[in-house]
């Protein structure tokens, strides 16, 4: 058995607060080494080691791969869908150089395996609205969805022409109490929830019947990890696998929070986002993800709403 070491990069966020103390409940507090740019999330204190790191240094980024022996990177570290509106450039510098940085480095240093997530956000308003196919038409109106759909192929790329064995997934919209939401559109699924328990109306940007794909956090790492310890010969997918969990609007979520707290309202004031959400598809067919490595999800929207009730505070 070759002892698994592993980076995660970007580790204060959304997903890698919850994929780190995941993957440290399955290699030890030890092997899996915790890094971001920004302060250690204080939910991850005295779990394990943490370094900070800038993955736009790559230099920095090479040492520490080579000091700590890492055999797994988990490159997290990305600017969203919303944010990145706002600058651009910017978005597309970290998220392209993030991972050409991690796949440089996976090569020369042999690394096991990488992984790396994609999103919903690489389809677009020509691609279908139900049950989006795993190959289908993608020309994704944000730079997020463009520089995620440019990192498929050069995941793809990398695995083709230097067998760097990196595994992706197209996360729908993530749904957790555990950390905030980092400048998403689907965030608002996050944020009713807030409002809900502190007995306030919720303002939504979208309208109330946009239809997206949602995932609960649970599941995404359940699906992150599983997708990791696949045998190699079961993905067939080295761009990105499509994932989903649910499909919900505002106005079924607001109806099902009303359920648990009943003078609970939304109002909406749909913003620039809600541009970027109707050029989305509103569910997701992830049937090969289903086929080659049993993916099956657990929550649905009654589900998770009654367990974000109960830990949100």
């Amino acid at each position: 058995m070759i002892k698994e070491k592993i980076l995660v990069i970007g580790a204060s966020g959304q997903i890698g607060v919850e994929l780190t103390l995941a993957l440290r409940k399955i290699y030890g507090n030890s092997n899996v080494i915790a890094s971001d740019l920004r302060e250690q999330n204080p939910l991850l204190e005295g779990t394990g080691p943490y370094v900070s790191l800038d993955v736009m240094n790559k230099e920095m980024l090479h040492v520490q791969v080579i000091r700590q022996g890492i055999t797994q990177i988990y490159l997290l570290a990305a600017i969203l869908s919303a944010t990145g509106e706002k600058n651009p450039n910017l978005a597309w510098s970290l998220n392209m150089a993030s991972l050409l940085h991690v796949l440089d480095i996976a090569k020369e240093e042999n690394i096991r395996k990488v992984y790396w997530p994609s999103s919903i956000a690489v389809f677009g308003p020509t691609s279908p609205k139900k049950n989006c196919p795993q190959q289908t038409i993608i020309e994704p109106s944000t730079v997020y969805g463009i520089s995620k759909y440019a990192g498929e192929f050069w995941c793809n790329y990398y695995f083709n022409r230097y067998g760097v064995d990196v595994r992706s997934l197209r996360y729908p919209g993530l749904i957790s109490y555990k950390s905030q939401p980092g400048g998403g559109t689907t965030d608002y699924a996050v944020e009713i929830f807030q409002a809900a328990k502190d007995g306030e109306q919720y303002e939504c940007f979208l309208k109330e019947n946009t239809y997206l794909p949602m995932m609960y956090m649970d599941d995404a790492i359940r699906a992150t990890v599983e997708l990791m310890e696949a045998d190699a010969s079961k993905i067939t997918i080295r761009t990105s696998y499509n994932l989903s969990g649910m499909s919900f609007s505002p106005k079924e979520i607001t109806q099902e929070i009303q359920k648990h707290i009943i003078d609970f309202d939304t109002m909406y004031k749909p913003d620039s986002r809600q541009a970027i959400a109707d050029s989305w598809p509103q569910s997701i067919d992830d049937s090969v993800a289903q086929k080659d490595w049993g993916w099956k999800t657990k929550y649905d929207l009654a589900a998770m709403t009654k367990d974000m009730l109960h830990n949100v505070t």
